[in-house]
């Protein structure tokens, strides 16, 4: 007896092409990298399929385990992942999301890899070793003997598995492993303590609170020697084939991003070298820092589009009340908000990756420009970012609430990015420390700006605001969340009024900018350009 028939119900969000957004192609030619738009859709398509999606589902579903010791009582502080974790990680080198455009000398490399990581997002976990290896690249460098051996294997698009020699191996995955328990992001709290060996090596003793991605075969570490908080390299496997004393001591029980084992660490007499000078840990560092903040505005930005493409998708097919969702207006309201708020991220997230590329190659406007959007950047975007996938689970109703969705990893995982690299706080405090500290970095900003003057009122009445909220030195620290957040909107508004779609231009300044604006997404005003925005967002399956 059949008790019901099954309809109404929304296809699967396979068989499509992730890259196919016309806010992130317009900025990867725009920045420099249209030569890579051919591999990009490749991999767009690929991480459209089912089978993407089901490694995603699988390597979060059978999170990582860690094993401290061999069935003989020895120690080997392993740590097992599913077989969908080392296919995702094996595309994602495979396709040069890690350490690769330092090794690739055309323009706009380190903004094809931007795009690229943008659009391959089955899974986030797996993403962290992707980011920490290709941040890794420009601190090591401080040490260039150690850079000369170690940056072709970190540059190299294999994937090797396992805890070996790291130089008999095809390709190294890099980690880094800063906050320790009584610190946090306060790394000068440190009390891990390096002793300077004859050989020139150093030993670590302490510990490290939250160390991601364990497996790596070699970190960035801070420790306390002679001269200060210095940087380290701190190798798994040692040259010997002998297993470092970097001990596992437990696995995170995280929120989210739950196929990536984080891990608390102890240095027992660990072997390591030294990466820069003595006294200089954070100068050292600070380069992978600022380039693991550039991929936390990147995955914050990729999970707005994946939760608003799936909301689209969701309206499109589903029915209620006699009409489909997506011709009901308060739906097309609330789709058109997230639509617009994602290609706000997008853009500003491609124009950090233009100034990353071009920095990297000496330009020092770019490098001033970076030094205070990709901070202002980091702030906004991440914090963003939950808010919407909240919205966006809404949009799918009960439905949106099971885990068999996506829906809920999505959401789990959207508070991280705010966290990872500097917490909301510690990115605004950053922001004020540009603006006071360094006037090249302040008119890289205005420059950048003042480039859309005239093109819209609300705009400019706003970027006049700006000015008057940094000309006023009252409890600026105070004020300081409120200052970015000012800095943030007008930056991508000005963005987007260059180079965006008119019509998500004008909803940006209407509901961004202009003085009259609700706060819960889904509150556009009138005379919004709805079909054009919702247009955009809704994925083209088949």
């Amino acid at each position: 007896m059949t008790t019901h028939q099954v309809f109404n119900q929304v296809p699967p969000l396979v068989g499509h092409d992730t890259a196919d957004e016309e806010a992130l192609l317009d900025g990867l030619a725009r920045e420099g990298a249209g030569w890579a738009a051919a591999e990009l859709h490749e991999l767009g398509r690929l991480a459209g399929t089912e089978q993407a999606a089901e490694h995603g589902r699988l390597a979060n579903e059978h999170p990582p385990v860690l094993r401290t010791h061999d069935r003989y009582g020895h120690r080997v502080d392993e740590v097992e992942f599913h077989p969908s974790w080392h296919e995702l990680i094996r595309i994602a080198v495979g396709y040069g999301l890690h350490a690769a455009p330092w090794a690739d000398e055309r323009v706009g490399a380190h903004v094809a890899r931007a795009a690229k990581f943008y659009t391959w997002r089955p899974d986030a976990g797996h993403g962290c070793p992707i980011s920490m290896t290709y941040a890794a690249v420009p601190a090591l460098r401080h040490a260039p003997e150690l850079a000369e051996r170690y940056e072709p294997l970190l540059t190299a698009k294999t994937y090797d598995f396992g805890l070996r020699v790291p130089l008999t191996k095809r390709g190294l995955l890099a980690g880094m492993s800063m906050t320790e328990k009584q610190g946090g992001s306060d790394v000068r709290a440190n009390t891990t303590v390096a002793r300077a060996q004859p050989d020139g090596s150093y030993r670590l003793v302490g510990h490290k609170w939250f160390t991601s991605a364990p497996m790596c075969d070699v970190f960035l570490t801070l420790a306390q020697a002679p001269g200060g908080l210095t940087c380290f390299l701190v190798p798994r496997v040692l040259p010997d084939g002998t297993g470092n004393p970097m001990r596992l001591m437990r696995l995170k029980d995280k929120l989210g991003n739950r196929s990536n084992a984080s891990a608390e660490v102890e240095y027992d007499d660990a072997v390591a070298w030294r990466v820069g000078d003595e006294g200089r840990g954070v100068r050292t560092i600070i380069d992978m820092v600022n380039l693991t903040r550039l991929d936390c505005v990147i995955g914050a930005a990729a999970g707005m589009r994946q939760g608003v493409i799936t909301a689209a998708h969701h309206a499109a097919h589903r029915q209620a009340f006699g009409r489909y969702l997506a011709d009901q207006p308060l739906m097309r309201n609330v789709l058109a908000d997230l639509a617009v708020e994602s290609e706000a991220a997008t853009v500003l997230m491609m124009r950090l990756a233009g100034a990353t590329d071009r920095s990297a190659r000496g330009d020092a406007g770019e490098t001033a420009f970076k030094r205070i959007a990709l901070a202002v950047g980091k702030y906004w975007v991440c914090k963003r970012w939950p808010g919407h996938a909240a919205e966006a689970l809404e949009c799918l109703g009960g439905n949106g609430y099971v885990e068999e969705s996506g829906m809920p990893r999505l959401f789990r995982e959207s508070p991280l990015n705010s966290i990872w690299e500097g917490s909301g706080n510690v990115a605004a405090l950053d922001v004020l420390r540009a603006l006071a500290g360094q006037p090249e970095v302040v008119a890289a900003f205005h420059a950048e700006v003042d480039a859309a003057a005239g093109a819209d009122p609300r705009l400019d009445a706003a970027v006049r605001q700006v000015q008057a909220a940094l000309a006023d030195p009252a409890e600026v620290e105070v004020r300081a969340r409120r200052v970015v957040e000012q800095l943030a909107l007008v930056l991508q508004g000005a963005l987007l009024v260059r180079h965006g779609h008119p019509a998500v231009a004008d909803a940006f300044c209407a509901s961004r900018l202009a003085e009259d604006r609700g706060h819960a997404y889904g509150t556009l005003p009138a005379g919004v350009d709805f079909a054009a925005i919702i247009d955009r967002a809704t994925p083209k399956v088949g």
